[in-house]
């Protein structure tokens, strides 16, 4: 592969800066008649390559599509019927039509893409990631960055190999102006010493068929949906949301949702790497049908210095326990505070409401989300690219809390629910189950590496 040379060769002319000159290359993008008159004389231009548009990608696009001087000039996505319904909502929003490519690794090696934004499902991410990088790319990654622990550790060591590079993790609550405002009061001692934070998610997902296994559909590309997946033949249940629910490619409701509960708690309780983790859960609900993880799970995640975060997932039974769909609630020693993606609450001792303050509207259990939280956070991204602003979510807080997903899904596997950590290092201190679940197999040639 090529890959690194081209990085080596190319990387002066894809730092922080992105000059315009490029964008002239003929056939480049077919637009509507007017569409670039707002930025035809831009003298800085980000020009960006989204990859997957089933869900995330058309409200990643929306938000790129309202930031000035950012150009969508290649979109991917396996299933070329997806493709072209997609690419009809994002020439609307757009104004104008990118180009199209199934493979993702054709785009990543182009001179007309200085970032790439990776929206597709979870066992592809940390590899997508890295040969974007590899190639000098800036990388928007959506959660949960990796598939497993060994690709946060990896995905660390990429951010220090690329230092130039910018790497963002979609947990686009870090860029709202509630969350960063409250998280910043309990620095502060609003609610004195935080000891204990609940990350919740509650939905009443439904019964999924039993899979059965056939030829995939013509219009997708079987083996680059696999990608870096060992090869197993296709299954009826993944062409749509239900991939999530087999381990083999998902990663349970905790990295599915749960990635950006933990992350608001863990970056209230300013912690790291977990010492133990305890789970209890099961699957309770339509019980032979063709999910396989667990459906319901509440874990406790305890650190050095006494304090604790318990994740209180429920996927098939919706009761709001804390009050709505999902939220963090932190414990203080002179109070507590509810925040979730409308806002948050600040309540004394007594549990007298102190302070509230509401935000903008954001997706919530909502298949694809999207809303101004994403565009603030796709923003974020933007101008660190542009400018050095600090990135809201890099990689470096984005794969700790992503492992926080995989220690719950490691602790529901194992006999008693219990698995020790070595906080220094994140490791696994049973050296028996480093092995079977630090990483995983992976398909010859698709390795992700540095």
């Amino acid at each position: 592969m090529t890959m690194k040379t081209q990085f080596e060769t190319h990387s002066g002319q894809r730092r922080t800066f992105i000059k315009q000159g490029a964008l002239g290359a003929a056939g480049l993008l077919t637009a509507k008649a007017g569409a670039w008159g707002a930025i035809a004389g831009a003298n800085e231009r980000v020009r960006v390559a989204v990859i997957g548009i089933k869900r995330r990608g058309i409200p990643l696009i929306r938000s790129l599509s309202s930031i000035p001087n950012v150009q969508v000039t290649w979109v991917s996505d396996v299933d070329s019927v997806q493709l072209e319904k997609g690419m009809a909502t994002a020439e609307k929003d757009l104004g104008y039509r990118p180009q199209t490519e199934r493979d993702m690794r054709k785009i990543v090696e182009r001179d007309d893409v200085d970032a790439v934004f990776v929206a597709t499902p979870d066992h592809l991410h940390a590899y997508q990631t890295l040969i974007s990088l590899q190639n000098g790319k800036h990388v928007y990654v959506e959660k949960p960055c990796s598939h497993n622990l060994a690709e946060d550790a990896l995905l660390l060591k990429a951010q220090e190999r690329y230092p130039e590079l910018c790497i963002q993790m979609g947990t686009q609550q870090r860029s709202s102006p509630e969350t960063r405002e409250v998280i910043q009061a309990i620095h502060e001692g609003v609610i004195g010493n935080p000891y204990k934070a609940v990350a919740f998610y509650a939905n009443s997902r439904g019964a999924v068929p039993v899979p059965v296994e056939m030829a995939p559909p013509a219009t997708l590309d079987w083996e680059l949906w696999q990608g870096p997946a060992p090869r197993r033949p296709f299954m009826d249940i993944l062409a749509d949301y239900n991939w999530h629910w087999r381990w083999h490619w998902g990663t349970a409701e905790s990295a599915n949702n749960g990635t950006h509960e933990m992350d608001v708690a863990r970056w209230a309780l300013q912690v790291g790497y977990p010492e133990e983790v305890r789970a209890t859960g099961g699957k309770f609900h339509f019980v032979n049908d063709g999910w396989e993880m667990y459906d319901t799970m509440e874990v406790n995640l305890h650190y050095t210095g006494n304090r604790v975060i318990q994740w209180n997932g429920n996927s098939r039974n919706g009761y709001t326990t804390f009050g709505s769909g999902r939220g963090t609630v932190i414990y203080g020693t002179e109070g507590s505070v509810y925040v979730d993606r409308d806002g948050y609450r600040i309540y004394n001792r007594s549990g007298e409401l102190a302070r509230e303050s509401k935000g903008e509207a954001e997706g919530g259990i909502a298949l694809g989300g999207g809303g101004g939280m994403t565009t603030r956070h796709v923003r974020n991204f933007i101008e660190a690219i542009r400018s050095g602003e600090t990135l809201h979510a890099p990689i470096s807080v984005g794969a700790v809390s992503t492992s926080m997903t995989h220690y719950v899904n490691v602790a529901s596997r194992v006999e008693g629910g219990i698995i020790k950590v070595d906080p220094s290092t994140g490791r696994l201190a049973d050296p028996a189950l480093m092995k079977r679940y630090w990483g995983r197999d992976y398909e010859r040639g698709w390795e992700p590496t540095l």
